[in-house]
């Protein structure tokens, strides 16, 4: 299907012309409509997949190499819903972070928008690969524009010292990812996911097979910034422009999840043993969600704090992949969805911030955002939304991640999600009152030399917000609900979960042209009474800690106390972040050695 392959061309395509174009520098408004309205065009064509895999894989063999015998040696695209829904998010958020640059970004910075558009190509192409070589190729097409984006202000020193900490960390993640292929290429003879499901399954379990699947994982948690592999997101999180972190917060990072999720399920689940994995992974899960959440209460640099918020939540969704089941895998689905919108609102929220008053961080903008109250609104609602207000759709997302999480016996995790709600919850609610209300008192400033990122973009009135820069905030939070609403997307969801688990039907399909599915889906479930008590306990738990850590500085500066010893392992030393990453992969590899095989 010809289609299929438009979604990650037309972006390339476009950002091979605006590159060409720069010397001849093009019109403002050409740049603007060709990135925009390729962004645009990405989603279209993946709203168009979502539909067309509902009933069945959409494959596109490049260069008509299709499977003889069950042995593919072309390269494919294979389409299940969850990927194309990847691909859409990615490119829904592309529209409008680009939209949002239009009044951020310097007018002559061209190649941003030429490097956004690579970036969401990678990401795509992550999306909808089945061959796991491919998936190392995309991996490393998002990383490196992503490093760029990150470091693009190269005239000062932080977003250089951010972007070098993501791509140090991050090519480790690389090496690892690659050495994972060879072990399981060297024992299977086949990079096609489906290929390596069906060879694998013919053999007895051993280490060597375990190990590879720990590799793998290990890279793709360096991505999704999983504890001990996350230390470089903050960093580079706090020093990327506003539109890049929408997309960082609200796909890039998630990606990795879905990546862990297609290698296991197409790959390994019928070779090594499940109950071991979902232990690790439910495990690691709770540790970065916790984690996260205690480091987001430390903060005052705005950026930073949402930084360690998307890594609470990162958790959140590995202990849904982690369940090893459809309704935990379309909880997540729907939790990284409604959430990845909710963040974006966030972001575009602290960019307009700084855009109007020049900081982000809490200490130089107290009671100083009084004026902008649609900017307040949003924000609050937002961090609402992240505390599990319903009907948003993260609060769907995960009633059904905690059913399935109950199902295979892990019940105990509501704990978690209610406490991890309520930490970030009150964080961001806390930033809110701080910044909007003038409420709670902070410390002096040493320096303003980590506040700002650039100067803001252009000028504008006292009290007024640009159009371009309200509008994607408005569009993402309505976006987020919306997930929350529409009627059957928690029956569609797990259909979707139930296709995805099904190794057999997906080998069928990529190397027979078809199969008969042997799942049986089942209908989704809609959040029961106890599902709207936690999110009111979330809520009103978020409120009330973020109401005494205003009212109470005392209590804030005892929070963070404790935490100083967490605080210091984030030393922004790459050298140490490396370090942790390396001994990670060493026990993550040694836990699947012991427990998968």
């Amino acid at each position: 299907m010809a289609l299929a392959a438009l979604p990650v061309a037309v972006p390339v395509i476009a950002a091979t012309l605006l590159a060409a174009l720069k010397p001849f520098d093009p019109p403002r408004r050409l740049v603007l409509l060709t990135s925009i309205g390729t962004a645009a065009a990405v989603a279209v064509f993946s709203a168009i997949l979502l539909a067309r895999s509902g009933d069945e894989t959409v494959l596109l063999w490049f260069g008509a190499w299709t499977p003889r015998d069950g042995v593919a040696l072309g390269v494919s695209f294979a389409i299940d819903p969850l990927g194309a829904g990847a691909a859409l998010l990615a490119g829904t958020l592309a529209v409008g972070a680009l939209v949002f640059s239009i009044r951020y970004v310097d007018p002559s910075d061209d190649l941003f928008h030429a490097l956004m558009l690579v970036f969401l190509a990678g990401m795509v192409g992550f999306a909808l690969s089945g061959d796991l070589f491919n998936l190392f190729v995309f991996f490393e097409l998002l990383s490196t524009s992503a490093f760029v984006l990150a470091g693009y202000q190269i005239e000062r020193r932080a977003p250089l010292e951010g972007s070098l900490n993501f791509a140090i960390v991050n090519t480790v993640g690389s090496f690892l990812f690659l050495f994972g292929i060879a072990l399981v290429y060297g024992r299977t003879g086949a990079l096609n996911l489906a290929q390596i499901g069906q060879e694998l399954a013919r053999q007895p379990p051993d280490a060597l097979v375990a190990v590879s699947f720990a590799l793998l994982a290990s890279a793709l948690f360096v991505k999704a910034a999983i504890v001990p592999f996350h230390f470089w997101l903050a960093d580079a999180y706090a020093v990327a422009r506003t539109p890049v972190c929408i997309l960082f917060a609200g796909v890039m990072s998630e990606l990795g999840l879905y990546g862990i999720a297609r290698i296991w399920w197409t790959g390994y689940s019928d070779a090594l043993g499940h109950e071991g994995l979902r232990a690790i992974l439910i495990g690691a899960g709770v540790l970065t969600a916790l984690v996260g959440a205690l480091m987001a209460l430390a903060q005052t640099h705005l950026k930073r704090l949402l930084a360690f918020a998307t890594i609470s939540y990162l958790g959140l969704f590995l202990i849904g992949v982690g369940t090893l089941d459809s309704d935990g895998l379309a909880g997540a689905a729907l939790f990284v969805a409604g959430d990845g919108f909710l963040k974006g609102t966030l972001f575009a929220c602290v960019g307009i911030v700084q855009h109007r008053l020049g900081h982000v961080d809490e200490r130089a903008l107290q009671g100083r955002g009084r004026e902008a109250r649609l900017v307040a609104a949003l924000f609050a609602l937002a961090a609402l939304g992240v505390a599990s207000l319903p009907p948003f759709g993260s609060f769907l997302g995960k009633a059904l991640l905690e059913h399935g999480a109950s199902t295979v016996g892990y019940g105990w995790v509501t704990a978690v999600f209610i406490a991890v709600a309520i930490l970030t919850g009150a964080a961001l609610l806390r930033a809110a009152g701080c910044v909007f209300l003038g409420l709670g008192e902070v410390e002096e400033m040493e320096d303003e030399s980590d506040v700002e990122e650039g100067e803001p973009a252009g000028e504008t009135e006292p009290g007024r917000t640009p159009v371009v820069m309200a509008l994607p905030a408005a569009g993402f939070l309505a976006a987020a609900l919306a997930i929350g609403v529409i009627p059957g997307i928690a029956d569609a969801a797990v259909r979707a979960a139930d296709r995805f688990l099904d190794r057999g039907a997906y080998a069928g399909d990529v190397l027979f042209g078809g199969s008969e599915s042997s799942s049986v889906p089942q209908p989704g479930l809609g959040p029961h009474w106890y599902d709207w008590l936690y999110a009111a306990i979330s809520c009103a738990g978020a409120l009330a800690l973020a109401w005494v850590l205003l009212l109470r500085p005392a209590a804030l500066r005892g929070a963070r106390r404790p935490l100083a010893g967490l605080r210091a392992l984030h030393s922004g030393h790459v050298g140490d972040y490396v370090a942790f990453a390396v001994a990670g992969a060493a026990v993550l590899g040694g836990l699947c050695a012991v427990t998968l095989t």
